[in-house]
């Protein structure tokens, strides 16, 4: 009689010993010699594979990881603006095609991770009625224009939020849905509010947390719809920083800081503002704080190794009589950060660009760094002048001297 008395299966890769024993009613033949047992072999171990290095779509990574951040400012779009975009009624039903307007950013957003915008206005139906101040009422093509040329993120909590009333404010997420564009800022349901928004970029969770200071004395038909409370502070740091807390309960290990807040046409920010984004830093919660509504650039500032942006500016505006030229000067910000060997996240690279708003007699951000990477926006003298004031509002409170840097695409 033949008969298997023992098999011994190992699995490679720590996995355990697998002993499959002799099968019931075979015994060894009589005059079988004993055989003895043999141990098994000890597992092997695979070694864990190196990780693979993520240096992200932004500058040189000085860590194994890195994430960059964009960031601009109001989308504010008055008739002016929009009528030159305008085109005959194509096969998908877009009237307008601000692609074009746009376009310039699109080479800087390609060279970060995330983009966050800032859709200032509500959009009205296809079709129209379309406004502009005090009650606007924007296109809806837009949505579709600011994913094509490269943002992720919208942030919707603005003082503008509720000129359409409910009716707008959903359908503005609706579209910004449709397009693929992330927000956070205005809500469809209570208890949305509530629950931060975490996004991926390279491999990193990254919360973006926003509020605004101000409805234009209008009120939403619910408290929870906007980012934003009736009593003071409009803008609750403390209701940020708990929602800060939240979001890295969920795994975000990145958490930015947005308010729209400040003094309109203004170059510095207010006492309220500087204290409001130092408080945010000062929680721990947040790894970088920025600023828009007041429709000019502010400075950047390093408190304590965190970065503030106190105002974007516009991502596009109509052009403003000579006295309210801020309001034609946008900046766009990119901030990078590395992972460190601990896990945690250190800001490693802030850089700005500053455009202008025209370019050959048309509507158009065109930016005007000394690389040119659009040629001339509207003038050489211009330009400069642009540039300068940009350069130095931007340092005026000493970034320049803790690392912030002009953003020169062609060099990159």
């Amino acid at each position: 009689m033949f008969c298997v008395t023992r098999v011994n299966k190992i699995a490679v890769a720590g996995a355990a010993v697998v002993a499959l024993l002799g099968l019931a009613g075979c015994a060894p033949e009589p005059d079988a010699a004993p055989v003895a047992e043999q141990p098994a072999p000890a597992p092997t171990q695979t070694p864990e594979p190196e990780p693979e290095p993520q240096p992200g779509a932004g500058p040189d990574c000085p860590t194994d990881h890195c994430v960059s951040v964009t960031v601009t400012g109001d989308l504010l779009f008055h008739e002016g603006l929009w009528s030159q975009y305008a085109i005959p009624t194509d096969a998908e039903g877009r009237n307008f095609d601000f692609v074009p307007l746009l376009e310039g950013q699109r080479a800087y957003l390609d060279r970060t991770d995330l983009a966050i915008c800032q859709m200032e206005t509500p959009l009205a139906p296809v079709g129209g009625p379309y406004a502009g101040y005090p009650a606007f009422s924007t296109p809806p093509e837009l949505a579709a224009a600011v994913a094509e040329i490269g943002y992720d993120v919208c942030t919707t909590a603005s003082n503008h939020t509720v000129d359409q009333g409910t009716e707008g404010l959903v359908r503005t997420l609706d579209l910004l849905d449709e397009a693929g564009i992330a927000h956070t800022g205005s809500y469809r349901a209570e208890g949305e509010r509530d629950v931060p928004l975490i996004v991926e970029a390279n491999g990193v969770k990254i919360a973006v947390i926003t509020s605004t200071f101000s409805l234009n004395g209008l009120y939403a038909e619910h408290d929870w719809q906007v980012d934003y409370r009736e009593e003071e502070p409009r803008v609750d740091p403390e209701r940020a920083i708990a929602k800060a807390e939240k979001a890295r309960e969920m795994g975000a290990e990145i958490v930015i800081g947005v308010q729209h807040i400040g003094e309109e046409y203004w170059s510095q920010p207010t006492p309220g503002q500087m204290e409001l984004a130092h408080q945010l830093h000062d929680s721990g919660q947040f790894d970088f704080v920025y600023q828009h509504h007041a429709h000019a650039v502010q400075p950047l500032e390093d408190y304590g190794g965190k970065w503030v942006l106190y105002g974007t500016g516009n991502t596009i505006s109509e052009s403003a009589p000579p006295a309210q030229q801020v309001n034609n000067e946008f900046l766009m910000t990119r901030v990078q950060f590395a992972r460190q060997d601990d896990g945690t996240w250190v800001t490693n690279d802030v850089s700005w660009n500053a455009a202008t708003n025209t370019q050959d007699g048309q509507y158009r951000w065109c930016s005007v760094m000394p690389d040119q990477p659009q040629g001339v926006c509207q003038s050489p003298e211009f330009d400069a002048g642009v540039l300068e004031r940009t350069r130095a509002t931007v340092n005026s409170m000493g970034a320049d001297g803790s690392g912030a840097r002009e953003w020169l695409i062609t060099q990159e």
